[in-house]
């Protein structure tokens, strides 16, 4: 998708396929097939950092959203899977705009006190990205989320220690992020973005969390460009397309890591 328009974002993508794969075929109860804009009685999505479109795009598709052969459509002229999702033209599966960092977890909240006020016991889920952690919306969002005992959101950091000019590190560090979490009186658990099992263990101990008083959020560790090794342990490729070349040798090496699953 991101070759083919020479746009877009591969590194953060592939280091969430495994996460949101199993969060829409294995976690969420979600209605694929009767989209509302409401959700009730649906556990609910929020992706914050939206230029992770691609995958996204992908699992939506996948989930039966709308068909995969949209997916060619990508950052073209008039599609509704723009750069950064949007739900102006109606897509399937997203209820928001996102891509403006820090903005996803504020909006997940009002998801999730909706639900609670409703009586709606379903659940709430963001994911965000290390580097969008350093807006400062995100810790009024966290400060808020906490004194309101929202309980019935889980959130997920794709920490991968890169953004888009350089390591998160050097940018502005996050120091101790757990600390930093704990502080604000949320739950914190921690899974490993690449190994299934520890995922679904994690995961189902974060739903069974909820509802005891505290938000909760998951560090996620992942790879930027996990399973391309020409895109690992580097952050050239947050917002970099591949040519050609590169581009087929990503592709088979992403179907051997197929194949090994």
């Amino acid at each position: 998708m991101v070759a083919d328009v020479n746009s877009g974002h591969p590194g953060g993508s592939l280091g969430c396929a495994d996460f949101l794969t199993l969060l829409y075929f294995d976690v969420m109860k979600h209605n694929p097939k009767n989209f509302t804009m409401d959700g009730v009685n649906e556990d609910l999505f929020f992706l914050s950092n939206g230029h992770i479109s691609p995958v996204l795009y992908s699992v939506l598709a996948r989930s039966g959203y709308f068909p995969v052969s949209e997916l060619s459509t990508f950052r073209k002229l008039n599609s509704r899977l723009q750069g950064h999702p949007s739900p102006a033209k109606n897509l399937e599966g997203v209820r928001i705009a996102s891509g403006s960092l820090g903005q996803g977890l504020s909006v997940a909240l009002g998801a999730a006190q909706t639900k609670k006020l409703n009586g709606d016991e379903t659940l709430v889920y963001s994911l965000h990205g290390d580097g969008e952690l350093q807006e400062g919306q995100i810790w009024e969002a966290a400060m808020y989320a906490a004194a309101k005992n929202v309980d019935n959101i889980i959130s997920t950091i794709d920490y991968n220690g890169r953004q888009i000019d350089g390591d998160v590190e050097d940018v502005l560090s996050l120091g101790n992020l757990r600390a930093k979490w704990e502080a604000f009186d949320w739950l914190v658990l921690e899974m490993d973005g690449h190994d299934f099992d520890n995922m679904k263990a994690v995961l189902a101990e974060a739903k069974a969390k909820t509802g005891n008083g505290k938000p909760i959020v998951i560090i996620m560790k992942t790879e930027m460009g996990q399973g391309v090794d020409y895109m690992v342990g580097t952050h050239k490729w947050h917002g970099s397309a591949p040519n050609a070349e590169q581009l087929e040798a990503a592709l088979k090496q992403l179907e051997k890591t197929l194949d090994d699953y």
